[in-house]
């Protein structure tokens, strides 16, 4: 049975967005990338590649590069957003400005509203109604592997049954399988706290300690996030999947996680300014790592890891003295 083909607008031209366009456009659908950039999105269109985010990865040829926002909206049949989540608000105002009456919306940028704590389909929400459908698309994906065409299995969570098929539709293929949820939060959880749990991972690694260390992060980790996203409302078992227990440990094991190369950074002694400077791109678990601090406090979860991670952040606190404060705390039960 043949695909009924969608007009696809992915908003952000970074690698994942760019990632997310190459794969829709693959599968026959034709694609519009847009950036904010006019210049980089014009050099995009004639070269016919990223050469920015992903190197030497020619576009399929049903994808064009878009500057105009209200261009990218219009063309749409679905839309994915996929800019950073301190931009998230900002450009859903904007668009709320071209298209009021916008009936579905999909992301796949993984973080929290860092003034307010409040998870992306909140602020969905709260930007254009209760009546909306909205979609997260997640899990342990590096941005590369999918432009390449390599095996990758992600979830999507929406409030709508059938929207969650029709992204799912539209994605899958032979290197790329979409499982269907209906645990936004879990997803949302999931996403954003593993990049914290990741910069702790590289910390760890920074300071040369083994795969001990790295291991009883990840598996601590994991029941921090559970407890965190439970807390807010999210489904337990969501964090056993890919979204969670999935992302988490390719992220924590991967240099291609730019949230783990700040931690090995900041381990290896070098400050938050330098790490930034070296990565070049959004690191999202630097400020997740503030948002998780707060929040949880205000929930009454107790999250020691993100707790550590947010000392070196944000109160510069030495790296080797958050793992003593660890090791330290008092007897428990595992659970």
């Amino acid at each position: 049975m043949s695909k009924q083909l969608a007009n696809i607008s992915v908003l952000g031209a970074g690698s994942w967005g760019t990632a997310l366009a190459m794969l829709f456009s693959r599968n026959g659908h034709p694609v519009t990338l847009w950036g904010r950039n006019i210049d980089k999105i014009k050099k995009m269109q004639l070269e016919g590649k990223n050469q920015e985010f992903l190197p030497d990865r020619q576009f399929p040829e049903n994808l064009q590069c878009e500057s105009s926002l209200e261009a990218a909206i219009s063309f749409s049949d679905i839309l994915v957003i996929a800019v950073p989540s301190h931009s998230f608000r900002t450009l859903l105002q904007t668009i709320k400005g071209f298209k009021p009456d916008i009936k579905k919306l999909a992301w796949a940028t993984k973080g929290f509203e860092i003034e307010t704590q409040k998870l992306l389909h909140q602020v969905a929400i709260e930007e254009f109604n209760d009546s909306i459908e909205l979609a997260i698309i997640s899990g342990p994906t590096f941005a590369l592997e999918v432009a390449d065409g390599l095996p990758t299995a992600v979830t999507i969570a929406s409030n709508q049954q059938r929207f969650a098929k029709e992204l799912a539709q539209v994605s899958h293929n032979d290197s790329f399988r979409p499982y269907m949820s209906d645990d936004i939060v879990g997803l949302e959880v999931g996403g954003a706290v593993k990049n914290v749990l990741a910069i702790a991972a590289g910390i760890a690694d920074g300071l040369g300690f083994g795969s001990n260390t790295r291991t009883a992060l990840i598996t601590r980790g994991i029941a921090e996030m559970t407890r965190f996203a439970v807390a807010l409302g999210g489904k337990p078992t969501t964090l056993m999947g890919l979204s969670g227990i999935g992302d988490l440990m390719l992220t924590c094991t991967d240099n291609q996680s730019r949230n783990r190369r700040l931690g090995l950074a900041i381990g290896s002694g070098k400050n938050i300014q330098q790490a930034m400077e070296e990565i070049k791109q959004v690191v999202e678990g630097y400020e997740a790592a503030k948002a998780v601090h707060l929040l949880s406090h205000t929930l009454k979860v107790k999250m020691p890891i993100v707790e550590q991670v947010y000392s070196v952040l944000y109160q510069n606190k030495q790296p080797k003295d958050a793992v003593k404060s660890l090791l330290n705390r008092d007897f428990n039960y595992e659970h």
